[in-house]
């Protein structure tokens, strides 16, 4: 009893001494609440200031677009059900004030959210303004976002979602006040290829994934509908097509399918723009029309000696011939159905891997080429004719690079005119984004070295004997063809526009990752997708770089494992890129612990990234010297790791978790500073609070009063 006593006593000498002690500072993070993708300018007014959220919560939003409408209807409804909660939380005070009546003894409470639009009928198409500003006021007088078009007002609809959280102590919403935001992408296009002609997806995962680019501020749900594995569209036109293409009678989507698509995606902001590959990649075809199909039905690979020689670039043969008058009436009634239903100024037609050894392999063209005919200008025909298709239906054809970069079978550029026309690079990096704006066209840049979520996870190919030799992983691609695996940090670390002048880099639209389905169903889909799509939404909306031009890999680090957390809360099964220790200890899993700025915020995570010797970046990138680059990363590393531990322990290893539920503090100190804010020293408030609680677990052993 003496000892329980001699506890006690001991408790109040410890909280005697904290009063005139300083506590450990925060690690620091940059700043305490998140929003992804990183806003172009945010400032939460010091001191930091949280208001609750009214149960009665709504979005204000003027009437005239429906979209809009509903977007307000839909973010009031997450504010209020969302129950997300930062396992380290901002140290906020809670005010007194805000927008809307309060509850009794609660005080006044946020109570609703102002939407000011200047355009609500600017269509959603390419280049649409999405730029908007948020205000929050100080105590939570009013919350506003102001914006050009109804588009970018859902943006900022969604960072305000960003700036709630649930706090168990207040059992209420907390919204950050003082708040001031203005945003706008650094590039229009931000996409997401979805490949469902490899792989069916049902209608309810593809959901998901546009709900989920909408929270990822992604403008463009790129969707590769058909290929030579199935073609599960349902077209008025053609509807032996799908019958006969299709992997089964539920492996289909129907004209209501992709309406509720279309209108789902623009009700979030997201243009949905339909791929229908062609002149390649369309063995399906054959079922409904054998007769239109080069090499239809036949195994692709004949020599496995002879990779020249094969009839597609990976199982499932099959081109249309563009001999056969026959093609362009079943193309244009395909072109004016898609058309019709997808109402995006964009019309991806594909033009990729067209394959030799498939069109030499067929009799009509053999012949058509010993009368002096080329396979380029046979693809020419094809183009010619199928391009005007889609461009006298008001869209921009967009179509893979390989149509004019492929050095076997390619068009001229009078084929397609770059006014009329996008290319879609994949290979060779930024060489090939640089090889299509010099040429005048306009990209999208989706280079399988940084943005193919497919790669590394081996092939999917069978028998093939070079698993059997146990020296090497492949070539260390595992049998990827473009392995290793794209991490998140690869995908984050590219520059679309790199290495480009500044005229060549307005060409750039933006970029696409992909998600090619050889290896991916619905079972693995949202955890190959996220969070590394997150990571180039956030580059091509606001760059990979803090204010002094370096990569910020240790503060997006951080962000993004408690953005991951919070769409796992959505619904999205992403993947962890890191243990819940590090999202519980923000910098403490850096390689290099960041330094303090005069501020007391960190560098942005610019330490994170060793330099050479010159100070100059080494992260990632499409150049080369890689070993040399890793040799002086290392040593960085260690030279700062050496002076980290000579300078002795500082500040922020470790924050101080004073009891108070899930939010921080909200307790004022005498000084008028906070707990939990950097150096300051506990209130007799926080005492009391922590006597109290000793004193009700002495109750519960049955000691007090001993």
């Amino acid at each position: 009893m003496a000892t329980k006593n001699g506890g006690f006593v001991a408790l109040l000498l410890l909280l005697s001494f904290l009063l005139s002690s300083p506590l450990p500072a925060r690690c620091d993070a940059p700043l305490p609440v998140n929003v992804w993708p990183k806003p172009t300018s945010m400032s939460w007014a010091e001191p930091h200031m949280a208001v609750r959220v009214s149960s009665s919560f709504h979005v204000v939003a003027p009437s005239g677009n429906a979209h809009l409408l509903s977007a307000a209807r839909r973010y009031a409804a997450l504010l209020l059900a969302e129950r997300y909660r930062p396992l380290v939380t901002p140290a906020v005070n809670v005010t007194a004030g805000g927008a809307g009546a309060g509850a009794a003894g609660r005080g006044a409470e946020l109570g609703y959210l102002t939407l000011a639009v200047s355009d609500l009928h600017a269509p959603l198409q390419h280049g649409v303004d999405e730029s908007y500003a948020l205000e929050i006021l100080p105590a939570g007088a009013a919350a506003t976002v102001t914006a050009a078009t109804a588009w970018g007002a859902m943006r900022g609809l969604e960072t305000f979602s960003q700036l709630a959280w649930w706090c168990g102590r207040e059992r209420a919403v907390l919204v950050a006040a003082g708040v001031r935001v203005e945003d706008r992408p650094l590039y229009p296009h931000r996409g997401l290829m979805l490949d469902t002609g490899r792989t069916y997806f049902p209608v309810a995962d593809i959901l998901r994934t546009i709900d989920a680019m909408a929270a990822n501020k992604m403008n463009v749900f790129h969707w590769h509908i058909t290929d030579s594995q199935s073609f599960p569209l349902e077209l008025p036109s053609e509807p032996a097509l799908a019958e006969k293409g299709s992997y089964g009678d539920g492996m289909r989507y129907t004209v209501d399918d992709v309406k509720l698509i279309v209108d789902f995606a623009m009700n979030r902001g997201v243009r949905v723009v339909p791929e229908i590959d062609t002149p390649g990649h369309t063995a399906s075809w054959a079922g409904a029309y054998p007769e239109l199909v080069s090499c239809a039905g036949e195994f692709w690979l004949p020599d496995a000696s002879d990779w020249p020689s094969r009839l597609a670039a990976e199982p499932g043969a099959g081109q249309l011939n563009p001999l056969e008058p026959k093609t362009y009436q079943v193309m244009s009634n395909v072109i004016n159905d898609v058309t019709s239903l997808f109402p995006d100024g964009f019309y991806h037609a594909g033009a990729d891997e067209v394959t030799p050894g498939c069109w030499n392999a067929d009799p009509s063209i053999q012949r058509y080429l010993a009368r002096g005919g080329t396979l380029s200008r046979l693809l020419e025909k094809f183009v010619g004719a199928a391009h005007p298709l889609i461009v006298s239906r008001n869209r921009t054809a967009v179509y893979w690079e390989d149509v004019l970069l492929d050095q076997a079978v390619n068009v001229t550029a009078s084929a397609i005119p770059p006014e009329t026309t996008i290319l879609q690079t994949w290979n060779n990096g930024g060489n090939n984004t640089r090889l299509i704006v010099r040429a005048g066209y306009r990209a999208i840049v989706s280079s399988a070295s940084f943005y193919y979520l497919d790669c590394g996870h081996g092939d999917f190919a069978g028998n093939d004997s070079a698993y059997d030799d146990p020296r090497s992983d492949y070539g260390t691609s595992g049998g990827s063809w473009c392995g290793p695996y794209k991490t998140w940090q690869r995908v984050y670390d590219y520059d679309v526009a790199g290495g480009l002048t500044a005229e060549e880099a307005r060409l750039v639209v933006g970029g696409e990752v992909a998600m090619w389905t050889e290896q991916v169903d619905a079972a693995v889909l949202d955890g190959r997708v996220w969070p590394r799509a997150s990571a180039m939404a956030e580059a091509l909306w606001s760059g990979n770089r803090d204010a002094t031009g370096r990569k910020r890999y240790a503060e997006a680090t951080d962000r993004l494992t408690d953005w991951r957390h919070r769409m796992v809360g959505r619904g999205v099964r992403a993947e962890p890129i890191q243990p819940l220790w590090c999202r519980n200890r923000p910098g403490m899993c850096n390689l290099v612990r960041r330094r303090r700025s005069a501020t007391g915020v960190g560098d942005s995570g610019g330490a994170a990234e060793a330099e050479d010797g010159g100070g100059r970046s080494t992260g990632l990138g499409d150049s080369g010297g890689g070993a040399a680059r890793r040799r002086r990363k290392t040593a960085a590393a260690a030279r700062r790791a050496s002076e980290t531990a000579a300078a002795g322990p500082r500040d922020g290893r470790r924050r101080q978790r004073w009891p108070g539920g899930s939010c921080s503090k909200t307790t004022t100190a005498p000084s008028g500073r906070r707990i939990g804010q950097g150096q300051h020293t506990p209130t007799m408030a926080m005492v009391n609070e922590v006597v109290a609680m000793r004193l009700a677990a002495m109750d519960a052993e049955g000691t007090m009063g001993v």
